[in-house]
């Protein structure tokens, strides 16, 4: 009891106090800042790509823009066959369009018509990610633009992603009945997973209060996305649409997101596994095999041969 009477009578206990609220507001204010810049860095990353023109591309691409939400997106259109369907290849996160090139050019060969384009935040579209809510939008807005050309089937679609593609490639294929294929690489479930995963890649997980101030902001600057459901209710309700999902062993947290979203999905469904996830990174093996598997794909359920289009 003397002690603090001691300190009342001082003074010092006041001086005590204000020191605690200091240092408690000092450290909440560092846990906001480290939040606030972790967050920045996850949906604003590292420019890449942008170097290539299209007049250096094989396969006689063409510009193509086309409005999204956000502002104005530029993708590259290389011609298959006339009135064939079209595949919109989707990049990976912090990966660009530039990067898919040769399976473009594997595509190509098969009559297809291509179209790939860089996503928010990557390439050269400097808009902020959202990690899947404006990518499926700006899919969206990338087939429509497709559909009003008169050299491609208007009426099939096919979609191949990675990562962040795939997610964007499943969610708009819930709300497309054009899009008759969907190549899922490593897809997640929602985009706040695949947040969380970029936090604890980063190490900052481990700091009290970051992972929930990061999640807490991520929702609030996606308020309107709100209630999009997870792809594995999107998934499960679509049994029209051809779906191959792709398991790659070399990422433990994609991997079982992949299988169990494939057990969750409607048929027709198919699995494949592969070793490694990033397909940019692949050697030239690895990479001729992994297309030729995905061209199978795609032939065996969007022929470039027009047909009837199935019921949905």
């Amino acid at each position: 009891m003397s002690f603090f009477s001691d300190l009342r009578d001082s003074g010092k206990l006041s001086q005590v106090l204000m020191a605690a609220a200091a240092l408690l507001g000092f450290c909440l204010l560092a846990l906001f800042l480290i939040s606030g810049v972790l967050l920045y860095r996850v949906i604003s990353p590292p420019a890449a790509g942008g170097e290539l023109s299209p007049d250096s591309l094989l396969g006689r691409p063409t510009v193509v823009s086309f409005s999204a939400p956000g502002g104005t997106v530029e993708g590259l259109f290389f011609p298959g066959r006339s009135t064939a369907p079209t595949v919109v290849l989707c990049h990976a996160y912090l990966s660009n369009r530039d990067e898919l090139l040769t399976l473009v050019t594997t595509l190509q060969e098969h009559q297809y018509n291509v179209f790939t384009f860089d996503f928010s935040g990557h390439g050269r579209n400097k808009k902020l990610s959202t990690l899947g809510y404006r990518e499926t939008q700006e899919l969206l807005a990338a087939v429509n633009a497709i559909a009003a050309r008169d050299d491609v089937d208007r009426t099939r679609f096919g979609v191949w992603g990675t990562g962040l593609g795939a997610y964007a490639a499943a969610s708009a294929a819930s709300s497309d009945p054009r899009i008759r294929a969907i190549a899922l690489d490593s897809v997640y479930n929602e985009p706040m997973d695949f947040l969380d995963l970029q936090i604890e890649r980063s190490g900052l997980n481990v700091l009290p209060f970051t992972p929930t101030i990061c999640r807490l902001a991520f929702r609030l600057m996606n308020f309107s996305a709100r209630k999009s459901p997870p792809l594995s209710e999107q998934l499960s309700a679509l049994p029209g649409v051809a779906k191959l999902f792709v398991q790659a062993n070399d990422n433990r947290a994609l991997a079982a997101s992949t299988a169990e979203l494939f057990m969750k999905a409607a048929m027709p469904r198919q699995q494949m596994i592969v070793s490694k996830s990033n397909y940019a990174a692949m050697g030239s093996d690895d990479k001729h095999e992994y297309e030729s598997n995905i061209v199978q794909f795609f032939l065996e359920n969007l022929s470039p041969i027009a047909g009837p289009v199935p019921p949905r």
